[in-house]
């Protein structure tokens, strides 16, 4: 199996679509659609073969149009969608996402649900089993505050393979980072559990820096090691502190102590493993 560069972390949307609740006017730079053609020359420049297209909205309907979109573009290997993981027909419905074989994962927004212990509730536990039954990944979009529940997710349901969204948020602004750091390091303890390098710039400050990052970079290598992190974009919302060039040059510059074949797994090599090896998307 040939390693493809992957940037596993992207978004489309259509506004008249209407289903995106935090996707107001407010955000003004990325209040508008985004579809493949936008992202296509951002991904030839940087020869990146594929992408993972990632739900922004928690409704099915949004997942099938991303399953629509993925069919109908070349670039994009496999689409973590949404399902309603408290819904008593949840196995049912994940089922019948899962039929399609371009959905790679699911997604709940965790950060947008006020109930903090969400990901401990045991009523979940057979829509996480539908997930592992269908060899669906869990994204896990994710601050420090949700990390206990995470844990307890884990805990209950070995099984499952979670991808922790964004190194789950830390808080680059201040700099307190000593609550994540122990968290992170908890959930890199569990070998089931990757970690995607992605979303760090849209939590700092706009007038970020290598150093700001560097810090967050260093703990998740140490935790996870190169072969359980994967690279992303967040694109189009990366675009609020820095164009997609930025933020790529930037990684591979936090990344400048790894050897060849460990940046060729972040940049590629573990999300084929983790998202679409499993699923025959390869």
């Amino acid at each position: 199996m040939s390693t493809l560069r992957i940037d596993a972390h992207q978004h489309f949307w259509q506004i008249a679509r209407g289903d995106y609740g935090w996707l107001t006017p407010a955000l003004e730079p990325i209040h508008r659609d985004f579809t493949p053609d936008d992202l296509a020359p951002l991904l030839a420049r940087h020869d990146i073969d594929r992408t993972i297209l990632v739900q922004a909205a928690p409704t099915e309907a949004e997942t099938r149009f991303l399953l629509d979109t993925a069919a109908r573009t070349a670039f994009v290997a496999g689409v973590v969608g949404w399902a309603d993981l408290e819904a008593p027909d949840a196995p049912a419905r994940i089922a019948a996402l899962a039929a399609d074989p371009l959905l790679v994962g699911l997604r709940p927004m965790v950060q947008d649900i006020p109930d903090l212990a969400f990901l401990a509730r045991p009523d979940l536990a057979p829509a996480l089993a539908a997930m592992v039954a269908h060899g669906l990944v869990f994204d896990a979009l994710i601050r420090t505050e949700h990390i206990p529940a995470t844990l307890a997710m884990l805990a209950r349901e070995p099984r499952l393979t979670v991808v922790i969204d964004h190194g789950a948020k830390p808080d680059l602004v201040t700099g307190d980072l000593a609550a994540w750091r122990e968290g992170v390091t908890a959930l890199a303890a569990h070998p089931g559990t990757f970690c995607k390098l992605s979303g760090l710039i849209t939590e700092a400050a706009p007038d970020w820096s290598l150093e700001t990052l560097q810090p967050v970079v260093d703990h998740l290598l140490l935790t996870f090691g190169p072969d359980r992190l994967i690279f992303g974009s967040d694109w189009p919302v990366v675009t609020l502190r820095a164009p997609y060039e930025r933020w790529f040059d930037a990684a591979q510059a936090l990344l400048d102590g790894c050897s060849a074949d460990e940046r060729a797994a972040i940049f590629g090599g573990t999300a084929q493993r983790v998202y679409l090896a499993r699923r025959g998307r390869l």
